[in-house]
């Protein structure tokens, strides 16, 4: 079946040939035509979720896996603007979602109508192209089908070749049910934009052949961009440090992938940390997790930086010279052989194994604490998982570990929110081929609670929650700790578990409160695909801040 409405049909026809087959419906009257348009044909695939914010971030995370639009759909007046937490990660993040937004005619905003807002360009900040489409009631409109045509095409190439959010506004009128078998109108498909091309710049290949200290930082790379093959040649170059974060997905015995556990012990030692100082600096991939990589480059006034692939180039350190938009890949391969004599990387590698030594005498003696369940579920993970990681504390614990290279992991660090982690996770298990497992801190989990509000998660998917009763990452902070100000407003103090939430929605559901009973549980909690499962892990919310801070005292 096919809505009446003319502009509706060109949407799903459109779709159909652009092959945008995943649709998150939110819900409502006004957004009616789409939402016969894509359930009642079948080949789309759609998805009823209620909570607008929850529905676009699982149409964030199908989409991060995915690497093609998915179509998130709602009604008129706020909703959209539940919206925007995703769009904005979308925009950031580089994920490709469509919103598709029911309105009102334009002739009825403002005036005291129901259940409407000033809807046009509500994203302008964060969309890479917003439109609104003509309301068009006659076939023979040639002029406004054209434009239509023409808008939806250029809305779905932008999010493919930009790899982005578009947001697609639908102004509609009453009756908004009427139905036909065939759609009245055809539709074409208008090509793709041709893609950016971008030669490397010879002044590049100047500064890299005179640099003695060249620093390479890989941030979120989804998927991975370099085999063994492409990081052998990379760090075979003594002048070149790579430094590589949880979520770029890299692994080899020549880059450091601790960042703050290398710059922590010696970051107040203005002797010892000036060494590390890089000639120039080559960022890869996305956001950037590490505070204190950030703040020692802008400290000790990077050089000159350039950023490598079609990312977007930020300027993070003041001294962007280019953007280079070539494959990370392709660029290893443009590199000339090193002649210069450096112990750049050798001297830095060095440190860093030490540390790596020195920690395990500290890991021995560390009590239960959150640093502690890090240690143990990283021992404890099995092989070939998704790994889905909160914001705040859980992303940045993350970091001061060794990845499990069959492991592929994700997190929200566009805008670094903790709104919608559970949401996006779930979005991403639905899409992805492997079992999918969420690491997450209590106050993400329970602003985002209406993510387990779904009838589509996978059985195999699985939820740590490590549950410190509050921000603990706020205790790490610099401020004044135990006051009632700061229990009740920045760490936000509370006695909450997830069971109850477990038992509503029928998830499996364990909590444990020390090492041993964590021991015990894990086997099971990681075997259990009867349904989806929900790991609450206790710590002391006084202790962890201590435990986290003394590590890096012990490795000084």
């Amino acid at each position: 079946m096919y809505p009446e409405i003319l502009h509706a049909q060109q949407i799903v026809l459109l779709f159909k040939k652009r092959g945008i087959k995943h649709i998150v419906i939110s819900p409502g009257s006004r957004n009616a035509p789409l939402t016969i348009g894509f359930s009642e044909n079948p080949f789309f695939t759609c998805y009823s979720i209620v909570d607008e914010r929850c529905a676009a971030h699982v149409a964030l995370g199908m989409a991060q896996q995915l690497r093609n639009p998915v179509a998130v759909l709602c009604t008129s007046g706020s909703a959209l603007l539940n919206y925007y937490p995703a769009v904005a990660e979308a925009f950031y993040s580089e994920i490709p979602i469509i919103v598709l937004s029911a309105d009102r005619p334009p002739q009825k905003i403002d005036i005291g109508d129901g259940q409407t807002i000033r809807q046009q360009h509500v994203y302008a900040n964060h969309i890479l192209f917003d439109t609104q489409l003509e309301m068009i009631k006659e076939t023979n409109d040639k002029e406004g089908t054209a434009t239509n045509e023409r808008l939806i095409n250029k809305a779905v190439n932008i999010s493919i070749s930009r790899q982005g959010p578009v947001h697609i506004n639908i102004p509609f009128e009453e009756p908004l049910y009427n139905r036909l078998v065939e759609p009245s109108i055809d539709v074409k498909v208008i090509d793709l934009l041709k893609d950016e091309s971008s030669a490397i710049p010879e002044q590049f290949f100047e500064q890299w052949s005179k640099a003695k200290r060249k620093l390479i930082i890989l941030a979120t790379l989804n998927p991975p961009v370099f085999d063994q093959g492409d990081l052998d040649r990379l760090t075979a170059d003594p002048s070149v440090l790579v430094m590589s974060e949880v979520s770029s997905n890299t692994s080899h015995k020549n880059l450091i992938w601790g960042i703050d556990t290398l710059i922590a012990p010696i970051e107040k030692e203005d002797d010892q940390i000036a060494d590390l100082q890089p000639d120039m600096v080559i960022t890869i991939g996305g956001m950037i997790v590490s505070k204190k990589i950030k703040q020692y480059l802008r400290r000790f006034s990077t050089k000159v930086h350039y950023h490598v692939g079609k990312r977007k180039a930020y300027d993070t350190f003041f001294k962007l010279a280019g953007h280079i938009k070539v494959h990370p890949a392709q660029w290893v391969h443009t590199l000339p052989q090193s002649t210069i004599d450096s112990d750049y990387r050798d001297r830095w590698l060095n440190h860093f194994h030490v540390y790596l030594e020195k920690r395990k005498q500290y890991f021995q003696q560390m009590p239960w604490s959150d640093f502690k369940v890090f240690q143990r579920v990283f021992e404890e993970l099995p092989d070939r998982l998704m790994l889905q990681l909160g914001n705040s504390s859980t992303i940045r614990y993350a970091q001061l570990f060794q990845m499990n290279p069959t492991h592929i992991i994700f997190s929200n660090r566009g805008t670094s929110g903790i709104d919608g982690s559970t949401s996006t996770a779930i979005g991403a298990a639905m899409a992805g081929d492997r079992p999918t497992v969420l690491i997450t801190g209590d106050l993400s989990f329970f602003y985002d609670s209406n993510a387990l509000w779904n009838n589509y998660t996978p059985k195999t998917f699985k939820i740590i929650l490590i549950n410190n009763s509050g921000g603990g990452i706020f205790r790490i902070l610099p401020g004044h700790k135990d006051t009632p100000e700061f229990d009740r407003f920045f760490e936000t103090k509370h006695q909450l578990t997830a069971e109850h939430l477990a038992n509503m929605y029928s998830w499996g559901y364990t909590q444990v409160n020390d090492e041993s009973a964590f021991a015990k549980a894990f086997p099971s909690f990681i075997s259990n695909n009867q349904q989806p499962q929900i790991l609450e892990i206790m710590t002391p919310s006084q202790l962890n801040d201590q435990v986290l801070l003394d590590y890096f005292k012990f490795l000084r």
